[in-house]
């Protein structure tokens, strides 16, 4: 089972994105035999990023696809996000643009749901020193873009995480460790939904 991870390249003051440290840490740590685990830095630009996410969906086809990114205004939460927005997308990226119509896919639906249960993941899930939060609106930047092109192109098969910046308490090899007990909550999930 191939499943693909990305995080985010540097934006504004954050020179080093916890979102890419988690996703590399969890590559070192793999999800175990049966699971092919690669990754991508995606760049804060809306089309660059549209562009990896199309790839990724027609080339690798994986099983499943989890974007991370970071959320600077928490500051010790995890937030599972369960659905992408197609529009309202105003702000602008690191290359100084947004798209076109302020939307991700022009005639796509409003909102597309995760096939992953965000919210009983939320439940049965607990990782020690932080608190996970489930949430319903990714935020219309580049992570929401992202999230929302991911659904579309996987027919619901993607999950975003968003993770707090680095901090003493934070460190890229505990958001690793994080990651990986939600992400094979995850696919624990996505073999159920399968049988």
């Amino acid at each position: 089972h191939l499943s693909f991870f990305s995080g985010f390249g540097p934006f504004r003051q954050y020179l080093v994105n916890s979102s890419w440290e988690a996703v590399k840490e969890l590559s070192k740590r793999g999800l175990g035999e049966n699971i092919n685990l690669r990754i991508m830095q995606l760049p804060v630009v809306y089309q660059k990023a549209k562009e990896q996410v199309c790839k990724i969906w027609t080339t690798l086809q994986p099983l499943l696809t989890v974007h991370v990114g970071l959320a600077s205004s928490a500051t010790a939460l995890i937030i599972l996000e369960q659905c992408g927005k197609n529009k309202g997308y105003q702000e602008r990226d690191a290359c100084g643009f947004h798209p076109e119509g302020a939307c991700c896919v022009l005639d796509g639906p409003e909102k597309i749901e995760s096939t992953i249960n965000m919210k009983t993941l939320w439940k049965n899930i607990s990782v020690e020193g932080i608190d996970i939060i489930l949430s319903r609106d990714a935020g219309r930047f580049i992570c929401d873009y992202t999230y929302y092109t991911s659904l579309y192109y996987g027919n619901g098969r993607a999950a975003f995480i968003h993770v707090p910046p680095l901090s003493e308490s934070v460190t890229a090899e505990f958001l690793g460790k994080a990651l990986q007990t939600i992400i094979l909550a995850m696919l624990e999930q996505c073999g159920e939904q399968r049988e």
